[in-house]
């Protein structure tokens, strides 16, 4: 299964030979090879999977996308790498336990 996540491209640069970005995932920001998407420019919004942006969307599909990870991620706790609160993390047994 390929799990690509949309984001703007804040920055674009060359290292090298490859055509480089900085996108932004809803604050944070990656690194981002843009040699498979040589359209895309600032301000353009890209599907990203391992790395690499793997094809450009539009601001309306992008969020489309964004949505069904937001609601992924509030049906699977922590999947998408989000770092549960403390007091929103699965207790173990032997915590409840020691609660009851």
């Amino acid at each position: 299964m390929c799990l690509g996540i949309p984001g703007r491209v804040q920055e674009v640069h060359d290292e090298g030979q490859l055509r480089m970005a900085t996108v932004d995932f809803g604050g944070i920001r990656r690194e981002v090879c843009l040699a498979y998407t040589p359209e895309a420019e600032v301000g353009t919004y890209v599907i990203v999977h391992v790395g690499f942006a793997i094809t450009t969307v539009d601001e309306a599909e992008a969020e489309r996308t964004l949505e069904v990870l937001r609601a992924m991620a509030g049906a699977v706790e922590g999947e998408l790498g989000e770092v549960l609160p403390a007091a929103a993390a699965p207790q173990s047994a032997e915590q409840h336990s020691e609660e009851s």
